[in-house]
């Protein structure tokens, strides 16, 4: 007896609905007007969220890799720097080594100046050339004036230890 209540009540409610539908009136142009209205301003607030969002996104997107790429730039110029500075170090060693092996050999002191062997071994080490210009600079300017050879070793000293 139950199912058949409930039967007759589905049944009741679904004439209802139909009566309900078939009974309404067209809607009038001014009424589907607004009706498109609402649904196309409903559209363009959907569509303007989307958007926001997307913007959003691509924004956070666009920070964070503006952020890595700083930070590993950052990174780059530390190691560069350090790198350079390591090279600074060996560069001016090199040069002191140079500098104290011509005044163990004898090959530069106040009272001997080997031009050729100076000016050779400043071409075949491993100096830059800025450094080579110089220092073989200096040393043309000894073998033009060697009255000048003290203040010219000084001259080199500081050259070649980076000072």
């Amino acid at each position: 007896m139950s199912r058949t209540i409930i039967l007759a009540v589905v049944i009741i409610a679904a004439g209802a609905g139909i009566y309900f539908y078939t009974t309404q009136p067209d809607p009038t142009p001014a009424e589907q007007l607004q009706s498109a209205t609402q649904d196309a301003a409903e559209a363009v607030n959907e569509a303007a969220s989307s958007v926001t969002e997307q913007a959003n996104e691509a924004a956070s997107s666009i920070s964070e890799q503006a952020s890595d790429a700083a930070e590993q730039a950052g990174q780059t110029a530390t190691d560069l720097a350090d790198q350079a500075g390591d090279q600074v170090a060996a560069l001016a060693t090199q040069g002191q080594d140079l500098l104290n092996s011509w005044i163990e050999d004898g090959s530069l002191t106040l009272d001997n100046f080997d031009y050729d062997t100076l000016v050779a071994s400043v071409q075949e080490s491993d100096l830059a050339q800025n450094l080579k210009t110089q220092a073989i600079q200096i040393l043309d300017d000894i073998k033009a004036s060697p009255e000048t050879i003290a203040t010219k070793i000084q001259e080199l000293s500081n050259l070649l230890s980076g000072q």
